[in-house]
């Protein structure tokens, strides 16, 4: 086994380097956004657009889209790039799911894009929060997909067979980073873990898609990417996402290098041969971003060989 000091090899302190003009992102404003603000506001939800301090927001929220976060919006795990909240989580609101369906359903949305803060006090419980969103959101608009985007559950199976039994169009559990670096960046994780999450999924739900992301910028070596993408690809995954992380505040991990948009179309080539039915990479690529594209790109199935 690796010791502590080849783990985690993350400089602390690194020179700050200027933010390259490709990771420029719009202003946040105009009506739908102002809209999508206030309602959120008005039926008490949180989104992790806002919570995680997303550079698409602007983008996203003019075009009425938006991640919807479940549990609350304090974390019970602190990894070292996450902007939302850590501490003692209030109790489950057994009514958030209805008023999510209601937000949806007032947006018209399409594709519904649902993930959570980590609930390690109770693992079961956030997932049934989240099959009940699933049911309640197509109770209202039947013909709406449903993306999740969950935490790990501590690699309970229980509780990802009770997210899978409500059928979402789309699984989502982020692999963040490579593992070398998973001590730092995922407080709390293992990669392992995550892995057979992904590979439990296809299992338990063969039909469902399954999708996970990284963010590049904290490290970590094209080699290292490789093989990530090697193991996604081994376990089934159908769609990657590759983004740039952005450091949210100077208490988060250093960023290590700002990557071009050459690399990151590099290693989408790359990736695609591992055999992903869809691959987003580029700087400003996050979990969300394009979802409804990218679920409409794996909603056929996979022609028999």
């Amino acid at each position: 086994m690796a010791s502590g000091s080849q783990l985690i090899q993350i400089e602390l302190n690194p020179p700050r380097q200027p933010k390259p003009a490709w990771l420029k992102a719009k202003a946040a404003m105009g009506e739908n956004f102002h809209e999508l603000k206030k309602l959120a506001r008005g039926l008490g939800l949180h989104t992790v657009c806002e919570s995680a301090q997303c550079p698409n927001i602007g983008e996203c929220w003019n075009h009425r889209t938006a991640t919807f976060m479940l549990l609350g919006d304090i974390c019970t795990r602190r990894c070292g790039f996450c902007a939302v909240p850590k501490g003692r989580p209030e109790p489950i609101d057994w009514e958030e799911p209805k008023r999510v369906a209601e937000a949806v359903a007032t947006l018209g949305l399409k594709h519904a894009v649902i993930t959570s803060v980590n609930r390690d006090d109770d693992n079961v419980g956030g997932a049934r929060i989240f099959a009940e969103t699933i049911r309640e959101i197509r109770n209202v608009i039947p013909d709406c997909r449903v993306e999740v985007l969950i935490p790990d559950f501590q690699g309970l199976e229980q509780a990802l067979q009770v997210v899978l039994d409500a059928k979402p169009d789309v699984l989502n559990h982020n692999t963040e980073t490579v593992p070398r670096l998973y001590r730092a960046v995922r407080s709390g994780a293992r990669y392992e873990r995550t892995l057979k999450l992904l590979e439990d999924a296809k299992r338990l739900s063969p039909g469902t898609v399954t999708k996970s992301g990284l963010m590049v910028g904290l490290g970590e070596s094209t080699d290292e990417l490789l093989e990530v993408f090697r193991d996604l690809g081994t376990r089934g995954v159908d769609i990657l996402t590759v983004g740039q992380y952005l450091r949210p505040s100077r208490d988060h991990l250093p960023i290590a290098r700002f990557y071009t948009p050459e690399e990151f179309v590099h290693l989408k080539t790359e990736a695609l041969r591992f055999g992903f039915r869809h691959v987003e990479s580029g700087a400003m690529v996050r979990s969300s971003y394009h979802a409804h594209e990218q679920a409409e790109s794996t909603a056929t199935p996979l022609p028999s060989v």
